[in-house]
């Protein structure tokens, strides 16, 4: 069983993860994307869901030409995890190229 983060992990969160935010009235984290067009977009969604799918631990995420949220929290745990932030760090590393 996966367990939620601890009280440390999450005072830690804004400064490892300074482009996400908390959801409001969830125990989650989101971040927003944009490119130059629907195919960096979509290029971007298959990067992050072969992570995804390594790690086994799929994001929420929406997508609508050049834009895509994703919101991170593990199901299982109620809440956000140690593999929420580590797919949010990777995600951030393809992002950054």
């Amino acid at each position: 069983m996966v367990e939620k983060l601890d009280a440390a992990a999450r005072a830690s969160l804004a400064a490892d993860l300074p482009h996400w935010s908390m959801v409001p009235g969830r125990d989650a984290i989101t971040r927003s994307f944009r490119f130059a067009d629907f195919n960096a977009a979509w290029g971007f969604m298959s990067r992050v869901a072969l992570l995804a799918e390594k790690r086994d631990h799929h994001p929420e995420w929406f997508n609508v030409w050049n834009r895509v949220e994703i919101t991170l929290s593990t199901h299982d745990a109620g809440g956000l995890s140690a593999r929420d932030v580590a797919l949010a760090k990777g995600i951030d590393r393809v992002v950054a190229g």
